[in-house]
């Protein structure tokens, strides 16, 4: 490969705190603009910040659940740009000494399983929010001082896929945590991305671009394709450009130039002065350990382990924590396992949409289903009729028991009943019995499938099949 691709990912992640990073103010989405501000947030002169303590806890948590190292001491910086979004004219950040470094997710790569890092984990505040009308652009300052946790990514990705399954892994655990619901649509979870080219045979490499605008992580994964091709022209061509940063044009499909990019200089850094240094001790950061959830890596081994699930399904069950409690709920009551899984993973999820940030719901309780699963066990009604029932219940949502009674589904396991259905279609087909003597067993299948017609789908396949094939050896 001449080529090589070289990604890094920065992503924001706002906290779910019920107040805001540095003052009492509520941390609420989607409220009437203006109205979640006060002094503290709005910059104004006399307004000082003090530290809310679970802006702390959540970034510890984080930090653990990527494998982080905690720093017992960290402190606050300020970072000087004007803005009309920054009311104060600088942002309260981490710099040189953020909270958490050194971290990891493990993803499946393009060459197996690897280990992408994580720089570092910093505590900041949000900004404010520009609404863009025709004419004028107004500010809503809501979001103003909204706690963020910043992820900076080490360069360790090589494409679009690996850089999207990155940010599903990411999201997953912090959803698990509960420290975020990582809303992209509602800002809860911004990323931007950093990539550039390398020509693998004459060590020449274009400047890294930084991508910002992105609203979804196949925006994300479309924008590093993007740029790559992009990249790679610009060393075909013998072409260079200043770092840069752009935004992604979602309707277009393609990135477009906004700015040259700011360096480290531009933003002066400079010590928070209000605010003192975080100093945590190693048993504070134990406590927080222990009282964190299980999370997905752990319990989809937990599923493979206590369940006898594939690995594949159990990743797919714990993909989302409401799935998983669903599916841990279900066989509760349900010992068959598999069964359970597989009715989860393919007739279940089908009619229910995982995409975007959509939880895992359905129209009906788990005792239901589980109902519907005792009937097809127990062969009171055979698999396409379970089918039926469960497509009404997603479209109904009425009970199953009742939808088998309405529909008259049950299951016909009377020898004498589905014999006399045999000998009907045996009668009726002895070309069928030809061709199954002359060796084509696609025959018997046909000859069960006019059985189930004529039985409207009520007879018992298995009985059905057994009874057919011991007639045929007596013919």
């Amino acid at each position: 490969m001449k080529y090589k691709t070289i990604v890094g990912l920065e992503i924001h992640v706002e906290l779910s705190t019920k107040t805001k990073a540095f003052c009492s103010c509520e941390n609420a989405y989607g409220k009437e603009p203006n109205t979640l501000t006060c002094p503290v947030c709005l910059g104004l002169p006399g307004g000082l910040p003090v530290l809310n303590e679970n802006v702390v806890k959540y970034s510890v948590m984080a930090g653990l659940a990527l494998n982080c190292e905690i720093k017992n001491h960290s402190k606050f910086d300020r970072k000087n740009y004007f803005y009309p979004d920054l009311t104060k004219g600088f942002q309260i950040t981490q710099d040189d000494q953020a909270i958490c470094y050194d971290g990891y997710i493990e993803i499946e790569g393009q060459e197996g399983p690897k280990k992408v890092g994580i720089y570092k984990i910093q505590m900041e505040e949000d900004t404010g929010k520009s609404l863009h009308m025709e004419e004028d652009t107004l500010m809503d300052y809501n979001r103003c001082g909204v706690p963020l946790i910043e992820i900076v990514s080490k360069p360790d990705m090589n494409s679009g896929a690996e850089a999207r399954m990155f940010l599903e892994n990411l999201k997953s655990t912090l959803v698990y945590l509960g420290i975020s619901d990582c809303k992209m649509e509602e800002g809860s979870l911004r990323c931007d991305v950093n990539v550039n080219v390398i020509d693998t045979e004459s060590g020449k490499k274009t400047k890294v671009t930084e991508v910002k605008n992105l609203n979804s992580f196949r925006g994300v994964e479309k924008a590093i394709d993007f740029e790559v091709e992009r990249h790679i022209g610009l060393l075909e061509k013998g072409e260079e450009e200043l770092r840069t940063t752009r935004r992604w044009d979602d309707a277009n499909n393609k990135t477009v130039l906004m700015r040259i990019k700011y360096t480290v200089a531009d933003y002066r850094f400079a010590p928070e002065g209000d605010l003192p240094p975080v100093e945590i001790s190693d048993e504070y950061i134990e406590e927080i350990r222990r009282s964190m959830p299980e999370l997905p890596k752990e319990k989809s081994l937990r599923f493979v382990k206590e369940y006898k699930l594939p690995k594949y399904d159990a990743e797919v069950l714990t993909s989302t924590i409401e799935l998983a409690d669903y599916y841990e709920k279900l066989v509760e009551k349900f010992d068959d396992y598999n069964m359970a899984s597989n009715w989860m993973m393919t007739e279940v999820l089908r009619r229910v949409d995982l995409q975007g940030d959509e939880k895992f719901k359905t129209p009906f309780e788990v005792e239901d289903l589980k109902i519907l699963l005792e009937q097809i066990k127990e062969n009171k009604i055979n698999n396409n009729a379970g089918k039926k029932v469960l497509r009404e219940m997603f479209e109904t949502g009425k009970k199953p028991l009742d939808i088998i009674k309405e529909k008259g589904l049950i299951q016909i396991s009377d020898t004498g009943e589905i014999e006399k259905i045999v000998d009907k279609i045996i009668s009726e087909n002895p070309q069928s019995i030809e061709d199954y003597k002359n060796g084509k067993d696609r025959a018997l299948g046909f000859l069960v499938g006019q059985v189930m017609k004529a039985s409207r789908g009520k007879a018992n396949p298995q009985l059905a099949n057994k009874m057919i094939l011991e007639k045929l050896k007596n013919i």
